[in-house]
């Protein structure tokens, strides 16, 4: 394809103040800028409404939607609601590449121009992203976040529109962005965070740190893993490999926590027993072959297959 990509941003936001200059301005500073960016704010009382009123008005791309303030900042399916507030103002099937992004980032110049590259060049990618890192609290210290390869990160989903629609679009609960990228495996596609240096971007805070605290936000990972039908094997396994990660010990226990409380409580899970079946099989294929062997597998396309069952759009 030669004709000029179009990209739809849709950017879900309550009191940021402290992060979404930046955010615009790395957006504003981009090789290829998006066609149309929507900012939903859900009800800010920070001043951060002001800040995005000025570049509305100064930036044609930018469209600011406000939806009633929910009272609190809201993780998970909130953050979803949001964001289909956005999605469903404009027909975004007509769009070729959509993209969920926060606005607590500072992405290289050339990022969406990046990941337009990678999923123009590969037919069969149907989410890509970059590599996440942050500064450890009080210091300049550089830290990765934890991130396999097989999945496209939360904060910048960006999709190929076609695949995003097939899938069924984001489930409304903690984990879509994991769910979503299993969705897109069981219909063919492959999802993507690549290591590139110039993809790598900044998360302006730690991730699972934005509503409350860390031990917080690991937790209701936890619940997640709990939700989209994780194993305890797979669980525990994988609160291991992070011991020594920050934040050292406090986030695995977290995350343990979190499932034993929810399995223990009787938390619902995802009612969906096929994309269920197909997490297990990705998590067994985890263990037994690693996840940089995921990095490129899905499972093999259908010509009947043409929607996952998952959330209309």
């Amino acid at each position: 394809m030669t004709e000029a990509p179009t990209i739809l941003l849709v950017s879900p936001c309550r009191d940021e103040i402290d992060h979404v200059e930046t955010t615009i301005k790395s957006i504003l500073a981009q090789t290829l800028r998006p066609t149309k960016w929507i900012i939903v704010d859900d009800g800010s009382t920070d001043g951060t409404q002001d800040v995005l009123a000025r570049y509305a008005n100064e930036v044609d791309f930018i469209e600011v939607v406000s939806k009633p303030d929910t009272g609190e900042r809201r993780v998970g399916p909130g953050v979803i609601e949001s964001f289909y507030v956005g999605l469903e103002s404009v027909d975004w099937r007509s769009y070729e590449f959509i993209c969920k992004l926060d606005v607590d980032l500072d992405l290289p110049p050339t990022y969406l121009q990046g990941l337009v590259d990678k999923l123009r060049a590969d037919p069969s990618l149907g989410t890509c992203s970059g590599k996440p890192w942050f500064r450890r609290p009080g210091t300049d210290e550089r830290l990765p976040e934890p991130c396999g390869d097989e999945m496209s990160v939360g904060m910048t989903k960006f999709y190929r529109s076609t695949c995003f629609d097939q899938i069924g679009g984001f489930e409304r609960a903690v984990m879509w962005d994991g769910i979503d990228c299993h969705r897109c495996r069981m219909l063919g596609w492959r999802a993507r965070a690549f290591n590139d240096a110039d993809l790598a971007f900044e998360h302006l805070r730690p991730m699972g740190s934005s509503h409350k605290s860390i031990w917080t936000g690991r937790q209701r990972h936890g619940r997640g893993q709990w939700y989209m039908g994780t194993s305890p094997w797979y669980l525990f396994a994988s609160a291991a490999s992070r011991l020594f990660k920050f934040p050292v010990v406090i986030g695995s226990a977290a995350m343990v926590y979190g499932y034993l409380a929810a399995a223990f409580t009787g938390k619902p899970r995802l009612a969906d027993p096929a994309t269920r079946k197909a997490i297990r099989r990705y998590q067994w294929l985890a263990l037994t072959k690693g996840k940089p062997w995921l990095a490129d597998f899905a499972e093999p396309r259908s010509p009947n297959a043409t929607t996952a069952a998952g959330p209309t759009t």
